[in-house]
This record gives structure tokens, sequence and C-alpha cells, in this order.
């Protein structure tokens, strides 16, 4: 069989996508630089300002602050009035990237793109042999789901997520025992626990370094009606009227049975609060999806590849929402609703009930 030779035009017309991709690749990590070091923050409560005022009211050295500077300012992410040497970042362009923007700050996000550059080579391995990574790989990434947690809950959570299920804001008002698995470092605990304190929390995670920063959260503030554990989610046990998931059923070793023990731990009018990536199971459908790319890719550099790693399932995170039907369905749980939060287009909120349940 002939190989049919390129299009030219088709051909040129690559070559200049793969030159956006590397430019917008290096612009995601001077946007994860500009994040951790505060620049954006700084910049947006600034006039135009020259590079050593930048740095100066930053507290940062003027010099890889003049560095980072052009390379925000040909990205078009900065403006520059060469005439005056100064700098501004233009309030439409802080909405996206400054921590005031809560969240609609895509800046944060950006600090992923180091966190899967420093495990590389170790996925490189696991495409040749096999298996995955272990958590351990990733030392920086709860503190970093600790961040991106908060960003969205803090603002969205209690007034936004929790009105999602019908009834459920005067039931945690009242007082019931709530469950969260994968708590990671217990951020949306707390917040719920001292929203209502007449509710009882639990949080479990596998990681004995994210369930020692919960614990402490809950004691700098004060909270006394949230518990922490470490704890396999695919062997709870007790009994709860509210389980809560987010963003974490598609990182587990055994999902299925995840959710086959979260349908057994439920008490018979209780709610699985389940909230995962708003995508499609099937590959075609997610070709327009605006974060496509980054889903599958943190899948690759860390989602799938944890769950491999302990010989598991390997959903990854664009598992989708036609496979979480079906597991649902298959661990027992008879209703199942999606809804999305307002503000909130990265995920889908799964309400399901166990079979018999009231709603």
């Amino acid at each position: 069989m002939s190989v049919r030779e390129p299009d030219p035009a088709k051909q040129e017309e690559f070559a200049g996508r793969t030159v956006q991709v590397l430019n917008d690749a290096c612009l995601g990590f001077m946007t994860s630089l500009g994040h951790q070091t505060g620049l954006f923050d700084t910049m947006a409560g600034l006039e135009p300002s020259t590079s050593a005022e930048i740095a100066d009211a930053a507290g940062l050295n003027e010099r890889y602050v003049r560095e980072w500077l052009g390379g925000m300012v040909v990205g078009g992410f900065v403006e520059y009035d060469p005439e005056q040497a100064r700098y501004r970042l233009p309030p439409e362009h802080a909405a996206s990237l400054t921590r005031a923007a809560g969240p609609e700050n895509m800046a944060g996000l950006m600090q992923y793109l180091a966190l899967m550059g420093e495990v590389e080579q170790q996925i490189v391995e696991a495409f040749r042999k096999g298996g995955g990574l272990p958590y351990s790989a990733y030392p920086r990434f709860q503190a970093l789901q600790a961040e991106e947690s908060a960003r969205v809950y803090d603002l969205a959570l209690v007034d936004g997520i929790v009105p999602l299920v019908p009834g459920l804001a005067d039931r945690l008002r009242a007082g019931i025992d709530a469950l969260d698995i994968g708590t990671g470092e217990g951020h949306a605990v707390n917040i719920l626990a001292r929203a209502f304190p007449a509710s009882r929390f639990t949080g479990v995670d596998i990681s004995e370094k994210g369930i020692g920063a919960a614990k402490a959260e809950a004691a700098r503030r004060g909270i006394d009606n949230a518990r922490f554990e470490v704890v396999d989610s695919a062997e709870l046990t007790g009994a709860y009227d509210l389980v809560t998931a987010f963003d974490v059923i598609h990182d587990l070793a055994r999902p299925a049975e995840t959710l086959a023990a979260v349908a057994g731990a439920l008490r018979p009018d209780g709610i699985f609060l389940m909230g995962d990536i708003a995508a499609s199971s099937r590959l075609e459908e997610n070709v327009d999806h605006p974060l496509a790319p980054a889903l599958y890719a943190f899948s690759t550099f860390y989602c799938m590849t944890v769950s491999l790693g302990e010989g598991g399932a390997g959903l990854g995170t664009v598992w989708g929402e036609q496979t979480a039907r079906r597991m649902l369905a298959e661990a027992g749980f008879g209703s199942v609703e999606v809804k999305q939060a307002e503000g909130d287009v990265l995920n889908l909120y799964y309400l399901a009930r166990r079979d018999g349940a009231a709603a």
C-alpha cells in the first residue's frame, strides 16, 4: 500500500499548530510562576509600573521579575509601554489569573504542569513496562488539591453544591451523620462542619499526611464536629445519612468496590453526592470539550497511573458520565440524578440513592 504524500498546506498549518503548542506550554509554566510568586495578585493592585516597582511591591528579585514580565508581554498576558518601560495587568486578564478571581482563576491550575514534569521519566517507563506510579511519587499533589478545593468549595460548596440535593441543607442544619471519602486534606469536610455545626462529619483517606493536615485545619479553626481517619474507602464501616466524594472515584484502585461499600454504608433514606469530571465516556464526544487535552494529560500523568500503580482499575480522569451511571447502578444505586452547579463547568454532580430508597 502506497503512503499518501502530505498536503503542503495542511503540513504547514499543523507545523504552526505545534509551534503554538510549544509557546503555550511555556506560557503555562510562566503562568504558574506568576501564581506562586503572587505577581498576578500584586500587579492587579498596581498602576502601570516598572519592573523594579513590581518586584519591590511583590518582595521579589527584579531580574527574575523582568524576565518573567518579558514572557508575559510577548504572550499577551501583560501590556507594556516601551517609552515608559511600564507594565500593566489588564483587569480583564486579572479576572482569570488572580486569587481574587476564585473559581475563575486558571493560573493555579498551571501548577500541575510542573507536577507532571517531575514524574515524566517514570511515566515514560510505565509506557514501556506497564504498571503505574504510587501516590508517594507526588509529594506536592495533596497541597495542590487542597488549594484547588479551597478555590472552588470556599465559594460554592455550601451555597451552590449542597442545594443541588433537595432538602439536604435542612437535614444538615438539623443534624445528620456525613462521610467524605478520599477527603485529602479535608478542606471540604471542614467547610461543611463549620457551616452545619449540628451534623457530625467524618473524612477518610489513605494518605496519613493528608489526614494529618485535615486534623490540623480542624483544630486551627476550632471545629469539633469533624473527625478524620486513615481508611481505605473500599472497606467502609458504619452508617451514614450522607456520603460525599469530590473528584476522587476515578483515582481509586477499587472504584467498583468503593461504590458498593458506599451503598452499603448509606441509611435507607441516605444520599450519595458524587462530584466528578464533566465528560463523556465516548472519546468522539470529548473532541470539543474545552479542557479535553488537559483532562487526558492529567489522567496519564496522575489519575490513571496511581490507580494502576496499586494494581487497580485505572479508570482515568475521563471515565465519563455513561460509565459513572453504569457503575453506580451496578453498585446498587437505583436512582441517579445528574446536575451541574452554577459556575462549575468542570464537574457533574451525581445524586444517587440506593435501590428502594426514598427520594
